[in-house]
């Protein structure tokens, strides 16, 4: 049985939250045994405790750009020690295979793999261009020696750092990102009807729109409502719903959105509701979802939610959506940041019933067909067994 050390930079339940989640559960137990480290306490660790997975709560060494000041460095240093501390300990208990550092923003692992000379995989699920020394000092940690593998959550980010890199080209993998498909259970219409009535204020005659997703600087909320505000007086019968929570100390942009809702006049038309665990009813309640992120996704978690749920999506045409989001076929793909562009594909999928069943019944099967959690474990199973 091979020992594998699990770091991960949350403990709540987004995008990577979720993939990682569902991934270190669905491990064959009797060929590995993991032990995940997480930043804080949150609903992330409660459910990976529901699947009898150890978790410990250490200092991951998550990279900020507040840390470059003095009291930051200080901070830095304090958490290095604190962390290789804990890290150390465990290892002496368990004797560690691989260390699998998930997503970039945690630091701790490389540096424990390379201290202790285990082999280190880094699953990479950013797509970082700016700022440029964030971006080099990046591939230059992908590239050392001590990180054995580099497994991306799409071809696009792979592509994005291997770029002119042959070195790092040897030993990166993509592997799409996947849902368990067999356990998502169908919201009883009672539910929906239920849900549509008490958080989102709809008739049944009315459509819902939604974003699900961080309320932050790049995941499109204001594009979306701007896009909205252009068609809003064509559809009455439209509803704009935003699922989701400021990060924390980030309030400032739910702040922006409420206060941009309320210059449109469309404090009747558009509801924010917070982040949600029992996500998966919410999306069988809406009726077409939004991926307008205008920053390019490394994959898109949310968009294959979506599919699996029956929905049509619309999303930007840049970065891992485009690899998820079929056109004209799953859904429809918009100029990044335009929002006319974005209100064009709103009005095309609002006034079509039948393009909106259909899309959302070919996202249902390319989700199951090519985005399935069983293909994802099995692929880094054989990357485990390889390394």
């Amino acid at each position: 049985m091979k020992s594998i050390l699990f770091i991960h930079q949350s403990a709540e339940l987004y995008g990577s939250d979720k993939t990682i989640l569902m991934f270190i559960s669905s491990l064959d137990k009797k060929k590995y045994k993991s032990v995940v480290i997480l930043p804080f306490d949150g609903p992330l660790k409660r459910e990976f405790e529901k699947n009898g997975i150890e978790v410990v709560i250490a200092p991951v060494l998550k990279l900020y750009r507040k840390m470059f000041t003095p009291k930051g460095i200080l901070n830095f240093f304090k958490e290095y020690r604190d962390g290789l501390k804990t890290l150390n300990a465990l290892h002496k208990e368990y004797n560690f295979s691989i260390v699998y550092s998930h997503t970039l923003a945690a630091l701790i692992g490389i540096f424990f793999a390379q201290k202790n000379k285990i082999k280190h995989l880094w699953h990479v699920q950013e797509i970082i261009a700016k700022p440029v020394i964030f971006n080099k000092g990046f591939v230059k940690l992908l590239s050392l020696d001590c990180n054995h593998v580099a497994a991306y959550d799409s071809k696009t980010t792979m592509d994005f750092w291997i770029k002119d890199n042959e070195k790092l080209a040897k030993k990166s993998h993509f592997v799409w990102n996947g849902l368990d498909v067999a356990q998502k259970q169908n919201t009883s219409q009672e539910e929906i009807a239920a849900i549509r009535k008490e958080y989102f204020k709809v008739a049944d005659n009315e459509l819902v729109i939604a974003l699900v997703g961080r309320i932050n600087s790049w995941k499109g909320q204001q594009l979306l409502l701007e896009a909205f505000h252009k068609i809003a007086g064509n559809y009455q019968n439209v509803k704009l719903v935003f699922i989701g929570s400021a990060p924390p100390n980030q309030d400032v942009f739910e702040i922006d959105l409420k206060q941009k809702i309320t210059d449109f006049a469309l404090t009747e038309r558009v509801v924010i509701i917070p982040f949600q665990e029992e996500i998966w009813k919410f999306w069988d309640s809406i009726d077409i979802a939004v991926v307008p992120s205008t920053e390019p996704e490394p994959f898109g978690m949310v968009a294959i939610e979506a599919m699996l749920s029956k929905k049509p999506v619309i999303a930007a045409n840049h970065g891992g959506l485009t690899e998820i989001v079929l056109p004209n076929v799953t859904g429809i793909l918009f100029e990044p940041k335009n929002a006319s562009s974005l209100a064009s594909a709103l009005e095309s999928i609002i006034v079509d019933g039948e393009k909106r069943k259909l899309f959302g019944e070919n996202g249902y099967t390319r989700t199951v067909n090519h985005f399935s959690l069983q293909k994802h474990v099995e692929k880094f199973e054989d990357i485990f067994e390889k390394i």
